[in-house]
């Protein structure tokens, strides 16, 4: 039987995924990335905008008119969608099974009774079950992610996540460790460390993990060559974690800190737990401290309450830090969110899209005037992956995060070169490889 998964959201999920796909190829299913021969269907869904639950139920639609001809397919519906509607998601009645995000270690026997007729919704917890000697089908022979600390104890007003990821919980370090010794094993040189607070790992084990700790053990690692992290939180990136990236060069200077809004009155509204000076003293500390270093972040715009006096606050905050890489999003309302039981979303919705086009703007100017400073420049380039539709030119990584278009053959995917930039864009930089492979 063949097998069809089609992943929503983050990079958790994408890890999620591989972590199904690794169970049912183990129990003798056949991957296919052409849904219309796929005999079982797993959607993994995410929940954090609205945006992103239409997506799902657009691909429930064409789910929908495939199981009309052939009704025999089996369909399972997991991720933050599956756990914030449950029994809801199973009144469509193409849907099979519903299974919730600690639930995946299960996954083959819950088509196992998909399979004999029932239909169910199954939110166990077995997190604990994902560890080191778990199979895996990874979606890259060079890069791999592998996920931390699960959940989150936040509560940021408009968040759906720790409803539908739950409380935080730690792997701990030497499961994690011997994964990553596994994965040089296999080839695997770059290394993602996943968490909704990546900076919480180990607080809950009481053992004085923590992911500075993590990091400089993971580093020792031969044949590991980089490593990165995914997502922080301002109040809970320490020090100690800015001097261990410092002193590595192996650690990407990269930090993704989301920020969400550069005004006090909303950050409170939020329940972010920082104010826009504690935010910005910690940029001057990362910035003084890590060498070369690029700081990308997370803004919201039209947050119930937002006046046009604090988005010019965040506005400033944009100019004043001058971001690699501004990620967007309209608020919209999350049901069962502080936010949306206690705030109006009173701001409309061209209001929003302006203020969202403003930031675009401005970004855009910043990305140029940024990128400005590596023409004729020389960069060390791990290659990524051939651009599509183009059989000529490949794309890769900086240590701190550039994305850099160059020609070259497709083998040399998972290599580092450098590459000497000859043209920029707002967006990525262009260049030409000068040395094939570097050695390390």
């Amino acid at each position: 039987m063949k097998f069809y998964i089609k992943t929503f959201g983050c990079q958790m999920n994408e890890n999620d995924s591989e972590a199904i796909k690794g169970i049912l190829k183990a129990k003798g299913f056949i991957p296919t990335d052409v849904l219309e021969e796929a005999d079982i269907i797993i959607v993994n869904t995410c929940a954090v905008r609205k945006k992103a639950e239409d997506k799902f139920y657009g691909k429930l639609g064409e789910i929908n008119r495939l199981k009309r001809r052939r009704k025999e397919i089996i369909v399972g519906v997991g991720g933050c969608i599956a756990e914030k509607e449950k029994e809801k998601l199973l009144e469509n009645k193409i849907v099979n099974f519903v299974f919730g995000t600690r639930s995946i270690s299960r996954i083959d026997s819950l088509i196992d009774e998909a399979l004999k007729g029932k239909r169910f919704v199954y939110m166990e917890d077995h997190i604990d079950e994902l560890n080191s000697y778990f199979p895996r089908l990874r979606d890259s022979n060079h890069h791999a992610w592998v996920t931390i600390i699960y959940g989150c104890n936040k509560f940021c007003s408009y968040c759906i996540v720790p409803y539908t990821r739950g409380r935080e919980k730690s792997r701990p370090m030497h499961d994690i460790l011997r994964e990553v010794k596994n994965l040089a094993t296999q080839g695997y040189i770059e290394i993602t460390f996943l968490g909704q607070n990546v900076d919480s790992y180990g607080k809950d084990l009481k053992d004085g993990s923590s992911l500075a700790g993590l990091l400089r053990e993971a580093e020792k690692i031969s044949g590991i060559e980089r490593l990165w992290f995914l997502t922080s939180y301002p109040k809970d990136f320490s020090d100690e974690l800015i001097e261990v990236i410092a002193r590595s060069n192996k650690i990407a200077k990269c930090i993704h800190l989301p920020i969400q809004s550069g005004s006090n009155k909303i950050l409170k509204l939020m329940n972010r737990g920082y104010t826009r000076e504690f935010y910005l003293d910690l940029i001057r500390r990362i910035r003084n401290t890590i060498q070369d270093v690029s700081v990308s972040t997370d803004v919201i715009v039209g947050f119930p309450k937002e006046t046009e006096e604090d988005f010019e606050e965040t506005l400033k905050l944009i100019k004043d830090v001058r971001f690699e890489r501004v990620n967007l999003a309209i608020y919209s309302p999350r049901e069962g969110t502080y936010a949306a039981k206690h705030f109006s979303d009173e701001i409309p919705h061209k209001e929003k899209s302006k203020r969202l086009q403003t930031i675009l703007e401005l970004q855009k100017r910043i990305n140029y005037e940024i990128n400005q400073n590596y023409l004729n420049k020389e960069v060390e380039v791990i290659i990524e992956a051939k651009v599509r539709k183009h059989q000529k030119l490949l794309y890769g990584r900086t240590i701190n995060n550039k994305i850099i278009i160059f020609e070259g053959p497709e083998d040399r995917v998972g290599t580092k070169v450098i590459v000497k930039i000859n043209k920029i864009t707002a967006g990525p930089l262009y260049g030409e490889i000068i040395n094939q492979e570097v050695k390390v």
